[in-house]
């Protein structure tokens, strides 16, 4: 929420937490609930029916999203499965170390005061979309059998 400032009448943005334990409350905040859901689904196997919905785009035409076996991945990963991870869905496992690399970057900077800023270009975007095409076209052709989760 914005104060307004009464002798200039501009917004003024609010103060930022003060002190290292203020700093460190978003990161925390973001580590507490990715921890809280990968606790979930390291006890709620998804290899079991009925825990989880089924993807709407496998359920409707039968092609595997870039995000399926996304859960599989999450719950082999917390197990110490690396191999049947990355064979559930590779992406998703290097999206998990990409977090955790990004996590601690933004945590340290916080604990220092500084912010991380990220601000991804185009050419960024546009390929890991290029990649993540690739990866859904691959996994639903007839010799990306091995790329199914």
């Amino acid at each position: 929420m914005r104060a307004v400032n009464a002798d200039s009448e501009h917004l003024v943005p609010p103060e930022a937490p003060t002190g290292a334990l203020g700093r460190l409350a978003a990161p925390a905040g973001v580590l507490a609930a990715v921890a809280g859901a990968f606790a979930y689904v390291a006890t709620v196997n998804p290899y079991r029916p009925g825990h989880y919905p089924v993807c709407p785009l496998y359920a409707v035409t039968g092609l595997y999203c870039p995000g399926c076996g996304g859960l599989r991945s999450a719950h082999a990963f917390i197990h110490g499965d690396l191999t049947a991870a990355l064979q559930a869905n590779a992406p998703a496992v290097a999206a998990y170390l990409g977090f955790a690399v990004l996590w601690t970057l933004w945590t340290v900077r916080a604990a220092r005061g500084r912010p991380i800023r990220l601000s991804p270009g185009p050419v960024q975007l546009w390929g890991l979309g290029a990649v993540l095409l690739v990866f859904t076209v691959v996994r639903n052709l007839p010799f990306g059998g091995w790329l199914h989760p």
